[in-house]
């Protein structure tokens, strides 16, 4: 069995001044609209709910090891599940990425407090692949 693993910890202030800068410049080249449309609300809230997101991508390209380009940060998307769960959903470079490192399923696990939202992303797939 192949497995991989990425961790990741995020400053929600880093994301709030991103978006107080950059505003939606930043937020659509990073997030995609069901990421954004989960992150609802303004201030703290939705940068604790951004950055999040933000530590379990930096966590997937972790686990996917990339050794030439970055996948674009759309092609890994934090999915939440009805009840509240999170899962990834890959596409693009990221999922070539993964096929090629036969990784098929991926664990994602968030959370956050006070000032720091953290991430850690599990893959795993066959040794045959």
């Amino acid at each position: 069995m192949r497995l991989a693993v990425g961790v990741d910890l995020v400053a929600v202030a880093e994301v709030q001044d991103a978006v107080a800068c950059f505003g939606d410049r930043y937020l659509e080249r990073i997030y995609t609209a069901h990421e954004l449309a989960c992150a609802r609300g303004g201030g703290e809230v939705r940068a604790r709910h951004l950055a999040g997101r933000f530590a379990a991508k930096e966590a997937a390209m972790k686990a996917l090891r990339p050794s030439e380009h970055l996948p674009a940060w759309h092609s890994i998307e934090v999915r939440q599940e009805p009840g509240g769960r999170c899962s990834l959903r890959l596409s693009g470079h990221a999922a070539d990425l993964a096929s090629r490192a036969g990784l098929s399923q991926f664990a994602v696990s968030l959370t956050h407090t006070g000032d720091l939202a953290a991430a850690v992303v599990i893959a795993t797939g066959r040794d045959d692949a």
